[in-house]
């Protein structure tokens, strides 16, 4: 979706992927077969390039910063890079800037854990500090019997750990935050996101909440951008607590499942302003330019072929957009697409989003 915006604009993208044919070297001629941890594959992949960026933050900070000592510019850049990808210094950087996110600390061993049990109490959550998504990283622990296990589950020793109270949120709110190489930035509206066995499986947008919250929400996604110095767009994850405090989950620092909407809800999507501020071009306009809009996830149902059927059936809801993927294989769970509606009233729009994920199986 970010090669197709760029494309657009007049721009040829390269792309570097472990396995041939993913998604996005369907869209471009240019596609380079190898691992990020490869440096012969890297050097090839880099030298068709004048700019390079990501789909996302688990590439090591050392590639890139190897990358920009060569002359290319990254972005974003790898001291960016480097104060996000593990969560718990990504955490550290958060609350060194004052923007209020959940009770964490660091979790070295069992001792440590069943610490955390005393000082959050029962349940807590145990997460990978690293290369961890859609709940692959995340384990609920309800009593101290619980945590050996979930430490064993989350691949410690070998997987750094920490902990963090668990939050007894009202919703889960996100937005976006598209961030220049000048420091310039605009904001995405705030957005209401449903998580389904930590997995996102929808999106509504605007959020149903008040113009305070929303604008609590702008200030800090405004300022998480500026403390880590993103540059393109920044996903920013929140939760809105009972009594309407606002506490941030967590970064990613690329285009974000929560804003794919902006494709058809946005004067311009997630994925051009994400193009040009990486390119240090001036930013679009991130306003919605209709009522409302919902996005439902359309999620593996099985494991398999990566192949949709019954979409004539999907395809009799009208105004939605369907947005297939083209992965080669389904895992329950996994995204394949996303369904896009837009409308007068975003219950509305969700209602004919679900009914098209009812018709789907993929």
């Amino acid at each position: 979706m970010t090669i197709q915006a760029a494309q657009r604009l007049g721009l040829r993208v390269a792309v570097l992927d472990a396995t041939s044919g993913s998604p996005a070297a369907q869209v471009t001629p240019l596609e380079f077969v190898g691992s990020w941890q490869d440096p012969e594959a890297v050097r090839r992949f880099a030298a068709a390039c004048d700019v390079i960026t990501l789909e996302n933050e688990f590439i090591d900070a050392e590639v890139l910063a190897a990358l920009e000592d060569a002359g290319k510019p990254v972005f974003p850049d790898s001291a960016t890079i480097a104060k996000i990808q593990d969560k718990l210094i990504q955490k550290q950087h958060l609350s060194k800037a004052g923007l209020t996110v959940a009770p964490y600390r660091a979790v070295t061993g069992e001792a440590d854990a069943l610490a955390c049990g005393q000082e959050f109490g029962y349940p807590f959550l145990l997460k990978a500090r690293r290369n961890a998504y859609d709940g692959y990283g995340n384990r609920t622990v309800r009593n101290a019997q619980e945590i050996a296990g979930a430490m064993r589950e989350l691949g410690f020793p070998q997987r750094t750990l920490y902990a963090e109270k668990f939050v007894a949120f009202r919703s889960e709110l996100a937005t976006l935050v598209a961030r220049g190489r000048n420091g310039n930035a605009v904001v995405y509206p705030v957005v209401e996101t449903r998580q389904e066995h930590h997995i996102c499986k929808w999106v509504l947008a605007p959020a149903r909440v008040d113009r305070g919250i929303v604008a609590e929400v702008e200030r800090l996604a405004l300022a998480a951008a500026e403390t880590v110095n993103a540059v393109g767009i920044l996903g920013v994850e929140l939760f809105l607590g009972p009594d309407d405090a606002v506490l941030i989950n967590e970064l990613a620092p690329r285009p974000h499942n929560t804003g794919h909407y902006s494709i058809e809800a946005c004067a311009t999507s997630q994925f051009e302003n994400h193009t040009r501020a990486v390119m240090g071009w001036p930013l679009g306009d991130p306003s919605l330019i209709v009522p409302a809009a919902a996005m439902v996830n359309l999620l593996g149902k099985r494991n398999g072929p990566g192949r949709g059927e019954d979409l004539p059936a999907a395809l009799k809801h009208a105004r939605a957009k369907i947005h297939l993927y083209g992965k080669a294989e389904s895992r329950i769970g996994r995204k394949l697409g996303h369904v896009t509606v837009v409308g007068e009233e975003a219950e509305a729009c969700l209602r004919e989003g679900m009914a098209v994920d009812a018709a789907l199986t993929l």
